[in-house]
């Protein structure tokens, strides 16, 4: 995907500019681990479903509706493209699971803006900001430790949302919505 290579090379020269800073170091090194097998989006819909009945129900609904976006993300999407890791194992900085898939999407990218767009969808657009910040900052940790390039973050947020999208509208003529 040499025609995004400009762009990924400016956006992780911003991102050396916070390396090694111990506050960003740290808080996203943090999003890339809880991002792995969509953890934070199992534990946000856990915690809503302490509230009550129908957020019980959403959240089994969430942890499944990942389940597939994962599946389409990484043994659908993934093998069309087959691109390369920026590096094998992450920036030797930081400590990160090494991934068995391909680059192109972002996994956490994708699942994070799945997520924040379903729990939008169930919370209404007050619960956005929220939502969107905690994909924002895991989908950004990707490309930070070195395990994406930046382009891949991107696409990743952008096939998260369609997919997002899609599964609202199913949830919608499921009568779920």
């Amino acid at each position: 995907m040499k025609v995004f290579e400009p762009f990924d090379v400016w956006a992780d020269a911003q991102l050396e500019r916070l390396r090694g800073n111990r506050v960003a170091d740290r808080v996203f090194t943090i999003a890339s681990e809880v991002g792995d097998f969509s953890l934070v989006w199992h534990i946000a819909g856990a915690a809503r479903g302490l509230v009550g009945d129908q957020q019980a129900d959403q959240a089994f609904i969430l942890s499944a509706l990942l389940g597939v976006e994962s599946l389409v993300v990484n043994q659908g999407v993934k093998r069309l493209f087959r691109r390369t890791r920026p590096t094998e194992a992450g920036d030797p900085r930081f400590p990160v699971r090494k991934p068995s898939t391909s680059a192109f999407p972002s996994g956490h990218a994708s699942s994070g803006f799945f997520a924040a767009t379903v729990l939008t969808g169930w919370g209404g657009a007050v619960t956005a900001p929220l939502w969107f910040g905690v994909a924002g900052v895991v989908a950004t940790s990707r490309a930070y430790v070195r395990i994406h390039h930046p382009s891949d973050v991107v696409g990743g947020a952008m096939v998260g949302v369609a997919l997002g999208l899609a599964a609202r509208a199913a949830l919608g003529a499921l009568g779920r919505a």
